[in-house]
């Protein structure tokens, strides 16, 4: 499948006002580093995307738009039922400019200043930012600990559960079980959940993603999934989400803040365009794309095995960043850093902005030539940090 599309030839990306390759200096300190960073990839978007943006280009008139019309709403329900077999209720739909915008009104709506507010750690720094900015309080219990998540969720203060499906920097896909327990959970304790499914569309082989509808609302209780094409096919600077409320009343709500209180009626129709092209002929490249990187999270694999056998490594089981635990190293994460910026030149995250100190997060939704040049210069960064306090 990856012979139809060209995923080797390098896009040159600087000069395109892209944070990843042009903002490397807001966050290390430092131009010009060859970046690992923020997640987005590298490659052009499908071919059918990009046919369908030029037709509507061609158009010419871009005038004020609706989400709300069958085209679209159709498409999201054929995607769910064609890659999940799962059958969605598209009266359920709503629509903002992004995932983290849409999370931001469900907080405001089911919680007040100083309600708890649970996720799993590490967790995704945009959560942090959206919680902590609303003046509510992060509460994190780690990935897979059922008893800290029994105790956060039964705290009479706790009001929503963020659940990242999966899970963002982890890649950790919630089997079936598991959600319906947090679902459960959720239920007996009277905690609306929020699931951002963004990256369900990169679940690799051997896994399987649920969408959180398959256990949501057997017994009532407030609950939202929200998601976006544009993590799988790569344009998030058409910016555009989507989402699905279960209660009418906060439906209602939800649209009324998003068209009134934040003038947001009219959505951008390119992407609505891209969705619609995306989710009813993306599919092959999307197969392709995610085989692709998974041959990237192979080698890094491969490298990490033979250089730093005792990480014990394994290739995460959604998406295309690799979240390495460098602890079994024993390298100075500060020092780390230094060595990557100033001799490798390269930016690549570390896990401190996931609360996670020890890890780093490497992005290799890349060509594969710099998913090599990535993993090896981290290989060499620890063995220099290693050998030596200074690095040198």
């Amino acid at each position: 499948m990856t012979e139809l599309y060209d995923f080797d030839t390098p896009i040159d990306r600087r000069g395109t006002w892209c944070i990843q390759w042009d903002g490397v200096a807001d966050r290390f300190g430092v131009d010009g580093l060859l970046p690992f960073t923020i997640s987005d990839m590298d490659f052009a978007t499908a071919p059918e995307v990009l046919a369908a943006l030029r037709d509507r280009l061609d158009h010419g008139v871009f005038g004020y738009t609706t989400w709300q019309q069958d085209d679209f709403r159709s498409a999201v329900a054929h995607w769910y039922a064609t890659r999940y077999g799962t059958e969605i209720d598209t009266g359920q739909l709503v629509y903002g400019p992004s995932v983290l915008s849409q999370l931001s009104q469900l907080l405001q709506m089911w919680t007040a200043e100083g309600d708890g507010v649970v996720v799993h750690t590490p967790t995704y720094d945009g959560f942090r930012k959206a919680v902590t900015g609303l003046g509510r309080e992060l509460r994190g219990v780690p990935v897979g600990d059922e008893e800290a998540l029994v105790r956060e969720l039964a705290r009479p203060d706790a009001k929503v559960l963020v659940l990242c499906s999966p899970h963002n920097p982890t890649g950790r896909v919630w089997t079936a079980d598991e959600l319906a327990r947090m679902a459960e959970l959720s239920e007996r304790f009277g905690v609306a959940v929020v699931s951002d499914e963004i990256h369900a569309d990169f679940v690799h082989e051997g896994y399987v993603h649920v969408p959180w509808t398959r256990v949501a609302g057997a017994g009532g209780g407030r609950w939202a999934l929200i998601s976006s094409g544009s993590k799988a096919f790569n344009f998030p600077a058409l910016t555009g989400s989507y989402g699905l409320v279960g209660d009418p009343a906060d439906r209602a709500e939800f649209l009324r803040r998003m068209e009134t209180a934040e003038g947001l009626a009219s959505p951008a129709v390119l992407s609505l365009t891209a969705h619609i092209a995306a989710y009813r002929e993306g599919g092959p490249w999307l197969d392709a794309v995610r085989a692709y990187v998974a041959g990237n999270l192979g080698h890094v694999a491969e490298r990490l095995s033979a250089d730093l056998p005792e990480l014990g490594w394994e290739p995460p089981q959604a998406g295309y960043l690799a979240w390495i635990d460098l602890r079994a190293a024993g390298v100075d994460d500060a020092e780390l850093q230094r060595v990557l910026v100033e001799r490798e030149r390269v930016a690549i995250m570390g896990g401190a902005v996931y609360g996670a100190p020890g890890f780093v997060r490497l992005n290799v939704g890349c060509p594969r030539g710099k998913a090599e040049r990535g993993v090896e210069a981290l290989i060499r960064a620890v063995k220099a940090v290693r050998s030596s306090p200074l690095g040198v």
